[in-house]
């Protein structure tokens, strides 16, 4: 087995409601992780009840095309 290559430390902590909050490295600031259109719908979000942000799946797709 090969030696350990890379471990990510990443911290998530819940803001409010499905909003959360995610410490990346290489990132000075936060990027917040929400609900939006489909997604916010399919959990039961009315769209005044939140501002929409990225959901993970979004940045799950955008991670595995890049």
């Amino acid at each position: 087995m090969a030696d350990v290559a890379y471990v990510s430390r990443v911290k998530v902590e819940p803001v409010e409601g499905k909003i959360r909050r995610a410490y990346l490295p290489a990132e000075e600031e936060p990027v917040v992780f929400g609900v939006h259109g489909e997604v916010a719908e399919h959990y039961g979000v009315s769209p005044d009840a939140e501002e929409p942000h990225p959901t993970t799946l979004d940045y799950l797709v955008a991670a595995a095309g890049g």
